[in-house]
């Protein structure tokens, strides 16, 4: 009985979990959509439509040339860059919750957003100095430069904490602490190098913004945030089994090594590219993936996605309260996620604390 009952549970669970992601699809797409129409300047969803249609190359004309360039040059790239960030941070931060089986793990925490910011404060201040890192890198240099940060504080933090093939979480957390101290001393001694725009800039940039989104950003986030993230997603049967135990998912056919540099290689590109592009924004790597797992379990084929869907919508949110909270000037967004998430991780820590008692 049992054999022939569990293969059908077993298509009703993924069934079931489809359907899940799917709605949960379909409200990002809704969130996404009242995002675009509403802040300081409100634009109908005719117009919207409109806009988005003409673009296309349809002959569609139901809104102004103002709406148009609201619509097309400022808020549509904007939201579709904290789409895009948002998702990465999410499933990121699920991924390396999974990976290293502790809830307290999360990008800000170990290292990888500080190793962003820092080298790509280093390139904003120092590339002027260098002026064929412009010509060779292009637009794309300042991501690549906060990947390659994120990356080498990434490492060092697991190697620091990595003891005979396992990793103490406790040391891994502290050392991130560490190297996020040591990063953002790093980030204030550049700075002295820095203009006084340079540094009004970096002010608001490092509490988080995406008001300087443009579609040559979200072509950059496409192909070293999305595509990244999706890599992330296909791990799932990998951080399944390492759940379980290193040890069991070794012999289990899994090469634990391989999965683990693989997860932090991703990781370090998603959130280094979304730090260069929209400052640290913290927390979501930290909640969205406890709002999942608290509400429909620890299966990865479910939490990474959801994670990225409910990062994606989470972002895509908080930008739309910074954005009208006290319009017509705005909020640095991660200040919203801060207010969000301090709360969150504090009463994140004072269960663990029951738990272990």
């Amino acid at each position: 009985m049992h054999t022939t009952t569990s293969p059908v549970k077993h298509l009703e669970k993924h069934y079931v979990q489809n359907w899940i992601l799917s709605l949960m699809g379909v409200g990002l797409l809704l969130i996404a959509v009242f995002s675009v129409t509403v802040g300081a300047f409100p634009v109908s969803l005719k117009s919207t439509l409109s806009v988005i249609l003409s673009q296309l190359g349809l002959p569609i004309e139901w809104h102004s040339l103002q709406e148009a360039n609201v619509l097309w040059h400022i808020r549509i790239p904007r939201i579709l860059l904290a789409l895009l960030v948002g998702g990465g941070l999410g499933v990121s931060g699920a991924a390396l919750q999974g990976l290293f089986r502790n809830p307290l793990v999360e990008p800000g925490l170990i290292g990888v957003s500080s190793g962003g910011a820092l080298f790509a404060v280093l390139f904003i201040v120092f590339a002027s100095y260098f002026p064929w890192s412009l010509d060779l890198f292009g637009s794309w240099g300042l991501p690549l430069f906060a990947f390659v940060g994120g990356l080498v504080n990434v490492l060092i933090v697991y190697h620091m904490a990595n003891h005979s093939g396992k990793t103490d979480i406790s040391l891994l957390i502290l050392a991130g602490v560490a190297l996020t101290a040591l990063s953002g001393a790093l980030i204030g001694l550049s700075l002295f190098y820095a203009d006084e725009a340079a540094l009004r800039n970096f002010t608001f940039w490092s509490l988080g913004d995406v008001g300087g989104a443009d579609w040559n950003k979200v072509m950059i986030g496409f192909f070293l945030i999305l595509i990244p993230a999706g890599l992330i997603v296909m791990q799932h049967r990998n951080l399944n089994a390492l759940a379980i135990g290193e040890n069991e998912a070794f012999h289990m056919g899994v090469n634990v090594q391989r999965v683990k540099y693989t997860i932090l290689f991703l990781s370090a590109l998603v959130v280094g590219v979304g730090v260069s592009m929209t400052g640290t924004i913290g927390f979501v790597g930290l909640i969205v993936p406890h709002l999942i797992r608290l509400k429909f379990g620890a299966d990865h084929r479910l939490v990474l996605p959801g994670a990225f869907l409910l990062g994606a919508g989470l972002l895509t949110g908080a930008d739309l309260l910074a954005r009208t909270l006290v319009m017509p000037a705005e909020l640095p967004i991660g200040i919203i996620t801060a207010i969000l998430g301090s709360p969150f991780f504090i009463w994140l820590i004072i269960n663990v604390k029951k738990i272990r008692n």
